[in-house]
């Protein structure tokens, strides 16, 4: 017999709640999961899985004026985005209802409460009632981040995104991170003229600058407006609606029909009631945990973008996953956050796993980089001028493979078997080794020089 209501309650049914949620339930564990919202968390209801949907959504109309070439006409096409947009919702709907049952099916009891820690192991409900766990696993992910400026309360987020009544015919983005950059050739694709108003004078830092470079230069040549060390003003809402944008001291304002506020997510920790167990955060926000994503306090643990550590989707369920089989399997489990790779969906896509050139040189010194800078066969064959970009970062003289960084059609999904290769320590001669899939994107890896 237990002395609590549950083995393990968890705050939040995102990707790593979820995952640490039903592991534990098959292992064993009477566990509760509360969720103020839907099943599924940001990646699924209002992140990665429904923004993919639109950059596929959005590249049609490259695609429409592609297939010209190859023999292909469309009189009359046109686009619609109240039917993009309500399939989107439709499959989160699915998605919402196929999470929920995979929870259920292992029999994990789902609070659609929003619930907050009471004590080490004290859990109070929205309804009002408190319920006790061995286990507290905080799982609630991040939020989007909002400057305070006059008038930044009419800013949209990234949530908003998916619920547009209409498609907007002037959108401004702030911020130069992935979301940023994936919004701009989303609404681009889709016909809307699109600003990308940044702070400083670098995109998606942390990636390898050849591939901002390169990204900056494919989005300028598609029409999106790139606004460098700029900031904003004010933000005033008209009467019908539009948003005149001040920015920079100038006078004259940008109208707009939607803001974007696209300059990061902090750990979502407000009203959790941390103090109440005297659960420690970090000087960011963030909680902290150590290896095994225990905090301070013996019983409460946290995974996912709640915590300090990698705000990835697969990064959280890894996290998720080896909770469980810690604390309910009696197999102690700790995540490798080494080599981790990385795509940011923008058009091109970008992705990206290990050391980029200038992080190898400053560890490394004595480094070789291969790369490879090409069109594309379809992009060829349809008068496309677009160029793709491969990199390979080598150590020298032992030519082990530190870091493999493409743009181009369809890299993510390349990157992630080389991925498994520059993991495993593999060398370019073992790639050079390797023959070439012809005619093929990917081929140029194995011909880098």
């Amino acid at each position: 017999m237990t002395d609590y209501d549950y083995d393990l309650f968890v705050i939040g049914a995102g990707s790593g709640g979820v995952r640490a949620a039903r592991v534990s339930a098959s292992f064993g564990a009477k566990v509760a999961v509360a969720e103020e919202y839907r099943v599924g968390g940001t990646c699924v209801i209002r992140g990665c899985v429904p923004k993919k949907m639109l950059v596929y959504g959005s590249h049609f109309s490259e695609e429409l004026e592609d297939g010209k070439n190859f023999g292909w006409t469309w009189d009359n096409a046109r686009f619609d985005w109240h039917t993009l947009r309500d399939h989107v919702l439709k499959d989160v709907d699915r998605l919402n209802s196929a999470y929920t049952d995979t929870l259920q099916n292992h029999d994990v009891e789902i609070i659609l409460e929003r619930a907050e820690i009471a004590g080490p192991h004290e859990v109070k409900l929205a309804s009002g009632k408190t319920v006790t766990a061995k286990y507290i696993l905080i799982a609630t992910g991040a939020w989007p981040v909002i400057s305070d400026f006059p008038g930044s309360e009419h800013m949209s987020t990234s949530n908003d995104m998916f619920h547009l009544e209409k498609l907007p015919n002037l959108v401004i983005i702030s911020g130069g991170g992935y979301i940023a950059n994936e919004f701009a050739g989303i609404f681009n694709g889709l016909g809307s003229e699109v600003f990308v108003v940044n702070r400083s004078d670098v995109i998606l830092r942390g990636y390898d600058e050849s591939l901002r470079d390169r990204l900056l230069q494919i989005g300028m040549s598609k029409g999106i407006n790139y606004r460098f060390n700029c900031t904003f003003d004010k933000i005033e809402k008209r009467e019908d609606g539009a948003l005149d944008v001040y920015m920079d001291g100038r006078e004259m304002p940008v109208v707009a029909d939607v803001v974007l506020a696209a300059t990061g997510r902090r750990p979502k920790i407000e009203g959790l009631g941390l103090e109440n167990a005297g659960v420690e955060i970090s000087d960011d926000g963030a909680i902290k945990v150590d290896e095994y994503s225990r905090t301070n306090v013996e019983s409460i643990y946290a995974v996912g973008d709640v915590t300090d550590r990698v705000q990835l989707t697969p990064v959280a369920i890894r996290e998720g996953q080896a909770f469980a089989e810690t604390v309910f399997n009696n197999n102690p489990k700790t995540v490798d956050y080494n080599c981790i790779p990385s795509a940011v969906f923008s058009q091109p896509p970008i992705a990206s796993v290990g050391l980029t050139e200038g992080e190898a040189r400053n560890r490394y010194g004595n480094i070789r980089v291969y790369s490879s800078d090409f069109r594309a066969m379809r992009n060829v064959f349809a008068d496309r001028h677009e160029r793709s970009l491969y990199k390979m970062v080598v150590e020298h003289p032992t030519g082990k493979i530190l870091g493999l960084h493409m743009i181009g059609p369809d890299a993510p999904e390349i990157l992630q078997a080389a991925a498994v290769a520059v993991k495993a320590g593999l060398t370019k001669d073992d790639f050079d080794a390797t023959v070439a899939l012809h005619p093929s994107m990917a081929e140029e890896l194995v011909l880098l020089k």
